[in-house]
């Protein structure tokens, strides 16, 4: 699943592809949007919150609202909501540009301007919905790393609220705090030296913990590349996410892999103290 610098730095994609552009067309290729017209819309802005994608759109003063397929509401402004999890993505390309080599199935809407076409593939959670309205979707997501919100003392202390549940999966609970996935997990927890199976109550500092998730985050926003040991090559861009069996870069120790709760994680039994 992406992590919430990687829809961060889509949610910038749109943003300089779309922001004040008035829509020539849409085509929404799911069935609850399918009659969508988005044609005259204009793009107000584009903005992400944790995991999630907040396309703001503004409609034009003879479009009927709401428009087709929407959930009901009044206002002129609308969010078209969309969700990467594991495999989605939103492309943008000038127009006339060949699009990327991807299964024309996986498209599921397609947004034009007079300076860019932005097209979202395997997309989740599709949905317009009044942007007055974003928090019925969003309000149960806690402090996002990446955001103007960010409360680290809030983040500490919804996680502390569930003191035995292992610190692995609550640091993947959304409602904790919002934009930490698998990989920012598993090498949070090796550079805290502490074991994902550790109850949240006995993590000796959660505070420090919750800092060092936003720091990660933070310092790959604005690239592709995401790396936590600070360098961008390949092969050498994590501790022991995705490094199963191989030796670990602190003591030397075979890195495993195992499965906690829905998730495998990664991890160094020496310099993770066993759970």
């Amino acid at each position: 699943m992406p992590e919430g610098d990687t829809v961060w730095n889509t949610a910038r994609v749109l943003q300089r592809a779309l922001a004040g552009a008035r829509l020539t067309g849409s085509d929404f290729r799911v069935p609850q949007l399918a009659t969508t017209d988005l044609t005259g819309w204009t793009v107000r802005e584009s903005a992400s919150r944790g995991k999630h994608l907040l396309l703001r759109l503004t409609a034009p003063p003879d479009a009927a609202v709401p428009p087709a397929g929407a959930t009901a509401g009044g206002g002129r402004d609308w969010t078209l909501h969309s969700h990467l999890r594991m495999d989605g993505a939103w492309r943008a390309y000038a127009p006339g540009e060949r699009w990327a080599a991807r299964p024309a199935h996986l498209i599921r809407v397609v947004l034009r301007s007079p300076g860019a076409v932005a097209v979202g593939y395997h997309l989740h959670e599709l949905a317009l919905i009044p942007t007055a309205e974003e928090d019925s979707l969003l309000g149960h997501l806690g402090p996002d790393l990446l955001g103007p919100d960010w409360d680290p003392d809030e983040a500490v202390r919804r996680l502390a609220t569930r003191p035995d549940e292992t610190i692995g999966e609550a640091l993947l609970d959304q409602r904790n705090l919002a934009g930490v996935g698998n990989l920012y997990k598993c090498e949070v927890l090796f550079l805290r030296g502490v074991s994902p199976w550790t109850p949240v109550g006995a993590v000796p500092d959660l505070a420090g913990t919750v800092a060092l998730a936003q720091r990660l985050l933070a310092a790959n926003r604005g690239r592709w590349t995401q790396s936590t040991t600070g360098s961008l090559h390949r092969g050498q861009t994590s501790y022991v996410y995705g490094r199963r069996a191989q030796p670990c870069r602190r003591c030397g120790t075979a890195i495993r892999k195992e499965e906690l709760g829905e998730r495998v994680t990664y991890w160094c039994p020496a310099c993770q103290p066993d759970r």
